[in-house]
């Protein structure tokens, strides 16, 4: 733990800040007292994936430097669904579909932050949400929000554009009150989330000065694109989960190697831990030497996200992959009968089966456009046959393109 500097000085270095209630204020509270901060996160799906990891890396930060993360998983709010950032209305889930997702996500967040003893708190508002008599909240909480400001949300004034139910409109209260509770229940003094939630912060915020005369405080961080204009953990394959078997630690190491140069130093200071004077020193390499920086980015992330050994192993398989040589146990591999290999493996049956190329006709598209790789070799031929004289101690390895890698096993 690093009680040192003020943890707002660190979030503001490294990039964290968007908005904030009070400056000036948060940073003294944070130099005068040990302050317990929250981030809900809802268990809409069974895994968190890559845009989840900056409020992971917040509330790391703050535990770090001696302060008190709140975790709540949104059991009750996820019932309800968050319109911010949404063209329509989310899926509505069972609660035992909910319940199911919320356990998942608890053991994602526990690989970052420490919830033993009184490090940390995990708390679910599913257990005060669901309790709630609907007239009671009304007079308690809801004459104390303003329907016209409420509309002036961002979050708000796009849906009411496609539709917004009167269901989803319910949960700026519920997160108000989740705000309230936690004051009430820890001194929570602080909430955090990306800057989608800005609203439903200040909301909160309101409510507190108007029921106990608290300050309380508020903070957003960015909602991360890439340079090329992208959002955040998508891919052409879809989305980058932390659960390794959504996506394989290799595949989660690949996706941080394959960072744009551009990015590499802002992602460097986001998703690590490593100290800015090296992250400065990482972000101005240059041509070749870049891929250096993005190994230490691939490693740092991983060993967060699934351990040492799983990213030692990923960066092994990676670099065997990428330089033609070493370990290449961690990429990801499909195996196929030895017998079916001595008979010919027409080459484009088995890009398809490892799932490089979506059809037949794709692969062939593939090969002829010079695209695809054997074993470090560009394959010319679309009816090449792929036989045991293309494998060395029962393995071959396929690429397509510049990046992907797959390990075939004859068996």
């Amino acid at each position: 733990m690093d009680g040192r500097a003020n943890v707002y000085d660190v979030l503001k270095e490294r990039g964290f800040v968007q908005q904030v209630t009070d400056e000036e204020g948060l940073r003294e509270l944070f130099a005068r007292e040990r302050v317990t901060g929250y981030i809900g996160f809802d268990p809409t799906a069974d895994s968190l994936h890559v845009g989840s990891l900056m409020p992971i890396m917040g509330l790391v930060h703050l535990q770090r430097h001696g302060h008190r993360p709140i975790v709540v998983i949104g059991g009750g709010t996820a019932m309800v669904g968050d319109p911010s950032g949404k063209t329509e209305m989310r899926q509505m889930l069972s609660r035992e579909q909910i319940a199911a997702n919320a356990e998942r996500i608890k053991s994602q967040i526990s690989r970052f932050v420490d919830l033993s003893e009184d490090r940390a708190i995990l708390v679910d508002n599913y257990e005060w949400l669901a309790p709630l008599n609907y007239i009671e909240f009304l007079r308690e909480i809801g004459r104390h929000f303003s329907v016209n400001r409420m509309l002036t949300a961002e979050a708000y004034r796009i849906r009411l554009e496609t539709g917004l139910s009167f269901l989803e409109f319910n949960y700026q209260l519920l997160q108000a009150y989740d705000y309230l509770v936690l004051y009430r229940r820890y001194g929570c003094r602080l909430q955090m989330g990306g800057d989608d939630q800005w609203g439903n912060i200040v909301a909160g915020i309101d409510l507190i000065r108007r029921l106990e005369g608290v300050e309380t405080y508020g903070l957003t961080f960015p909602l991360i694109t890439t340079a090329a204009g992208q959002k955040m953990g998508k891919t052409a394959k879809g989305a980058i989960w932390l659960d390794p078997e959504k996506t394989s630690p290799y595949d989660f190491y690949q996706y941080w190697i394959n960072t744009d140069d551009r990015d590499v130093g802002r992602f460097l200071a986001y998703f690590t831990l490593l100290p800015m004077e090296e992250i400065r020193r990482l972000g101005s390499l240059q041509g070749e030497e870049i891929r250096q920086a993005k190994e230490v980015l691939a490693y740092e992330v991983t060993k967060l996200a699934h351990g040492e050994e799983e990213a030692k192993r990923a960066r092994a398989a990676s670099r065997a992959a990428f330089y033609g040589a070493g370990d290449i146990s961690a990429l990801p591999s499909t195996s196929v009968e030895r017998r079916r290999v001595e008979q010919g493996l027409p080459l484009v049956e088995l890009l398809v089966q490892t799932g490089l190329v979506k059809s037949k006709s794709e692969a062939r598209r593939l090969i002829q456009q010079g695209g695809a790789y054997l074993n470090g070799r560009r394959v010319e031929d679309p009816e090449k046959l792929v036989t045991l004289e293309d494998f060395e101690d029962g393995n071959l390895i396929l690429r397509t393109g510049k990046k992907r890698y797959h390990r075939v096993v004859a068996e």
